[in-house]
């Protein structure tokens, strides 16, 4: 547990939370903040900033929870569909350093926009290097 860290501090009973689902590994609880109906966070109960260090079987059962999860809340919020958002890193997006996964049920007249657009390769040049590099990194 980090002591300034929200979400450790819901994880360990310091901070009230509506929560939505609990085992040994992950919390799910309710957004203060939501995006809509049903908008819930799911975290790994153990801190880690990033995604990146989280292990593999605490990330697997992120990836088993948030379906289960999801269609509970999508038909609970009476939603169409829904977004799972992980935002790795402040440029990202991600607000609070403890690793989370964002579940927003969606309605189809819901006024949520995404903030995305594409991008184009400066070349086919650089997206080769990009390729090359992230091929190299994986074989390692």
């Amino acid at each position: 547990m980090i002591r300034d860290c929200v979400f450790c501090k819901i994880v360990n009973g310091d901070l009230p939370c509506d929560k939505v689902y609990e085992d040994e590994d992950l919390l799910v609880f309710l957004d203060i903040a939501p995006l809509a109906p049903g908008h819930a966070l799911i975290i790994p109960k153990e801190h880690h900033t990033s995604i990146t260090t989280v292990p593999p079987t605490v990330a697997g059962r992120l990836m088993q929870v948030a379906p289960q999860v999801a269609i509970a809340l999508t038909r609970a919020a009476g939603a169409d569909g829904f977004n799972l958002l992980l935002s790795n890193g402040a440029c990202a997006g991600q607000v609070v350093p403890h690793a989370h996964m964002h579940l927003v049920p969606r309605k189809a007249d819901d006024t949520i926009v995404l903030p995305a657009r594409t991008a184009k390769y400066e070349s086919d040049e650089q997206k080769a290097e990009i390729l090359r590099k992230t091929r190299e990194r994986l074989a390692k």
